[in-house]
């Protein structure tokens, strides 16, 4: 009898199906530790921008709150020479930029919206709400996150797959919103 060297057709197979069910194994598991990574950022941003609000409303006493996300960065990436209004140099610029819109629109895959709102008779930003949304819902976030003025980050489970910041005061402290543990 010969003896054979090498692998036979069926020793193969069972190789290629044992890589294949560890890979089944372990790919969802990957993606789940991206999703919560992503979710970390998110949440760190958010109170970065809670933040950069308040140091940009102690500087600016006359406008009040930031009136969007470009306010608080610097007006490029290259450096803040000159702080002023419309770039205060509070966020880094990433973080400033991503937003949806303009600018670079992400930021480990969430984007991000601010808007304020004025006191009556047209004086300074006296409110704002920052919202956080993951760009591909389910593949770099599942939550949407969310601040306003009290500096109380709030999450939405977000059931419906929404990919859009939110925008008002009252439905981040609505019932949809649960303050984050």
């Amino acid at each position: 009898m010969r003896k054979s060297k090498g692998f036979s057709l069926i020793e193969l197979l069972i190789v290629v199906a044992i890589i294949l069910i560890i890979a089944a194994i372990a790919i969802p598991n990957l993606l789940r530790a991206r999703i919560s990574a992503n979710e970390a950022s998110a949440v760190s941003s958010v109170r970065a921008i809670n933040q950069a609000q308040v140091s940009y409303q102690i500087a600016y006493p006359t406008v009040g709150f930031a009136p969007n996300l470009g306010s608080l960065g610097p007006a490029t990436a290259t450096g803040c020479p000159n702080p002023s209004p419309t770039s205060s140099c509070f966020l880094d610029y990433t973080l400033a930029q991503a937003f949806i819109g303009g600018g670079s629109g992400a930021k480990s895959g969430y984007h991000f919206g601010l808007a304020s709102q004025q006191g009556s008779g047209g004086g300074p930003n006296i409110t704002y709400v920052v919202g956080a949304a993951p760009l591909s819902y389910n593949q770099t976030g599942v939550r949407r996150f969310c601040s306003v003025e009290d500096s109380v980050i709030r999450f939405d489970p977000n059931t419906t797959g929404s990919t859009t910041p939110e925008s008002s005061n009252e439905n981040c402290t609505g019932a949809t919103y649960q303050p984050l543990q």
